[in-house]
């Protein structure tokens, strides 16, 4: 329980450095919400989303020969998608409004999600109880 708390405290933080965020997710590989800060979106539907996504991005970075998957990003008609890997079980799942600086986005994004890591490497067996 206390490694939700300190989940949720760094998408707090984040949300404090990248004013234009709408919402945040740290999802596991297997798609579940382990926190969010997502506002009105359905999390639990992203969250699966955001799963596949990855292993659909870890397919193409494997045929174009890129290597392991760290990021990708999503332009859509209205904002920003970017996701981040967190370790090997997790995911960081960012949307944002149309005006974010994305250079600022993924830098805090890449430190939150060595931070993420960090957290869920040291305590998997705090992280029980996650979001529904």
């Amino acid at each position: 329980m206390a490694a939700q708390a300190e989940l949720r405290g760094e998408l707090g933080r984040l949300r404090a450095a990248v004013p234009q965020l709408t919402g945040s997710l740290v999802v596991g590989s297997d798609g579940k919400v382990l926190a969010e800060d997502f506002g009105g979106g359905d999390a639990p539907r992203a969250g699966t989303r955001a799963a596949d996504a990855l292993t659909a991005a870890r397919r193409v970075a494997e045929a174009a020969a890129l290597g392991g998957v760290r990021e990708f990003l999503i332009r859509g008609a209205d904002g920003w998608l970017a996701a981040c890997t967190a370790g090997d079980s997790a995911l960081l799942m960012l949307a944002t409004e149309s005006s974010t600086n994305i250079g600022r986005l993924r830098l805090e994004a890449g430190w939150s999600g060595a931070r993420i890591a960090a957290l869920l490497d040291g305590a998997p067996e705090r992280l029980e109880n996650t979001c529904p």
